[in-house]
């Protein structure tokens, strides 16, 4: 489904990726890890049409999109639920929801999508009408990957889900990742809560200072012992 062929990032004269290349496969969940700093974020950025890379090609079902605006990607069926939420929290949480379906088909199918997400996310149906800067850290968050599900995505990406939030909510947050992917859709994450995003995953790779040194199924990388020792405190 999406490719990603030997890309070099910069900001500035930085380089801050070196050659990244890696696959994500129809209706898999596939993790990136690393360390703050390791490029994971940018990874997402540039994938998103946020930002441009210097060299490399990516691949969204063979057809290369590294030079398309943002808002062909969600065309395209590609979603990106950001780092830090990015809400308008003086928005409604319906009127946040409908953000995320401003364009074709899922502007038309709207009424519908909001339900499956209501349907997933029961409290905030309870509190469609509230203003979103009202809201815990963790119902914004539902609030985040709701939005990110309202263009009706193939893929859809994760930057730091549980960043922030109580352990009984990063819980329920993974348990709903799981949740999307079975409904079909493709999920691509980036997360410091490495061992419970490598117990959902079904490949990872490992990013160190923006490249990659380590890839395999999520289990296999979960047993690393340099995995282990750098990210599990083992």
């Amino acid at each position: 489904m999406l490719q990603v062929k030997h890309i070099d990032v910069f900001y500035g004269d930085v380089q801050v990726l070196h050659d990244v290349s890696f696959e994500v496969r129809e209706h898999e969940i596939v993790a990136l890890i690393g360390t703050n700093g390791a490029g994971k974020s940018t990874i997402l950025r540039t994938i998103s049409g946020i930002m441009r890379p210097e060299a490399g090609e990516i691949l969204f079902g063979d057809v290369p999109i590294h030079n398309l605006e943002p808002y062909k990607l969600v065309d395209a069926g590609m979603s990106h639920v950001p780092e830090g939420r990015r809400l308008f929290v003086e928005m409604t949480v319906e009127e946040n929801l409908d953000m995320g379906s401003l364009r074709g088909k899922a502007k038309a199918e709207r009424e519908k999508t909001r339900e499956v997400v209501f349907d997933l996310f029961p409290r905030l149906k309870e509190r469609r009408k509230q203003l979103c800067g009202t809201l815990s850290g963790g119902e914004q968050q539902m609030v985040a990957i709701g939005r990110g599900l309202m263009s009706k995505p193939k893929l859809i990406m994760f930057d730091e889900p549980s960043l922030g939030l109580a352990p009984i909510l990063v819980k329920e947050i993974f348990n709903i990742i799981e949740k999307i992917r079975q409904e079909g859709v493709t999920v691509l994450i980036v997360e410091q809560n490495v061992k419970q995003t490598l117990s959902i995953s079904d490949r990872a790779y490992v990013l160190e200072t923006g490249r990659i040194v380590l890839e395999g199924a999520g289990e296999t990388i979960m047993n690393d012992e340099h995995v282990k020792t750098a990210y599990l405190g083992v």
